[in-house]
């Protein structure tokens, strides 16, 4: 297998690299640099056409690319410890914590990202106004996070799970924008040092 990484800030590779630390499994890499378009090079574009990272090419030749599918794909080949959940209950709770980061937390941090930042500053179609909107909305979704952190050590499980790395991925990259967790939302921020103090998450 071949691992295509692009370096932090990038959340979605580093999704994979914790993931893959989770389970121990050491993935041969090659770093594509974001800021040098090697991501969307004529090779890599036959590989991926959507000319995002991350991308996992088989021994066979197939690529898996989006993150998720990339660690399902990991968890069917490696499936201790089951970070997707043991049974039906767990399974579908962490699908249903999983897809609320992506639907909830993501897309205004994108829109921030996308539409303010300097380093997307050379992105057509940027909307000032509407990438200052978005600042309330992800404050919004940290609170709600917050208060499904209350009282608990993780997201989605009595243990860690892909939940967990979805959200600790996506809040760093908050962060980094300059959106950190505000200092009231004290489940939130103790849930993320919990996290952020597991070995994987400097993968």
């Amino acid at each position: 297998m071949l691992f295509f990484n692009s370096p932090n800030p990038a959340p979605n590779p580093r999704r994979v690299r914790i993931f893959a630390a989770e389970k121990g499994i050491a993935l041969d890499t090659r770093d594509l640099s974001i800021p040098a378009a090697e991501h969307k090079s004529a090779e890599f574009l036959a590989l991926n056409p959507r000319g995002q990272t991350p991308a996992l090419q088989l021994d066979d030749g197939t690529v898996i690319a989006e993150s998720v599918a990339i660690c399902r794909y990991l968890e069917a080949t490696h499936p201790e410890p089951p970070l997707f959940g043991r049974d039906a209950k767990e399974q579908a709770l962490i699908e249903m914590w999983s897809r609320r980061v992506e639907m909830i937390l993501m897309p205004p941090i994108g829109a921030v990202w996308v539409h303010t930042h300097p380093f997307t500053a050379r992105l057509p179609g940027r909307n000032a106004e509407w990438g200052e909107a978005n600042r309330p909305r992800v404050h919004d979704a940290l609170r709600f996070f917050d208060s499904a952190l209350a009282g608990q050590d993780y997201l989605a499980a009595g243990h860690y799970s892909i939940a967990d790395i979805l959200l600790l991925t996506t809040v760093d990259f908050a962060t980094f924008i300059g959106m950190p967790v505000p200092e009231e939302l004290e489940s939130l921020r103790a849930w993320h040092a919990r996290v952020s103090a597991r070995p994987s998450a400097a993968a």
